[in-house]
């Protein structure tokens, strides 16, 4: 049996600093296979995986889990954000 996943210790600090930047966000990393969530802005979803850059790269590597869906997505690609500036970043390729 899995493990129930814990969100990183900065999730809930960027998802309302998403939402603050006037972007929806839905959380979905409790659904196994699934990566942390959804970021909607201007028209446009994407899937994001959450990672802590406090923490070492060991605890900052996806899991074989998380590799899988990015790689088997056929959507738009799925990003990796850690920081305000990668927020920004991907809210700017959204338009």
């Amino acid at each position: 049996m899995s493990r129930a996943k814990r969100a990183d210790a900065n999730q809930a600090a960027l998802v309302k600093f998403i939402r603050v930047m006037g972007a929806s966000f839905q959380h979905t990393f409790q659904i196994p296979g699934a990566l942390d969530g959804i970021i909607g802005y201007r028209g446009v979803d994407v899937r994001v995986e959450i990672k802590d850059p406090d923490q070492p790269p060991s605890r900052r590597a996806l899991t074989d889990a998380e590799k899988k869906t990015i790689d088997e997505w056929r959507g738009r690609k799925p990003v990796i954000i850690e920081t305000e500036n990668d927020v920004i970043a991907l809210l700017k390729s959204m338009v």
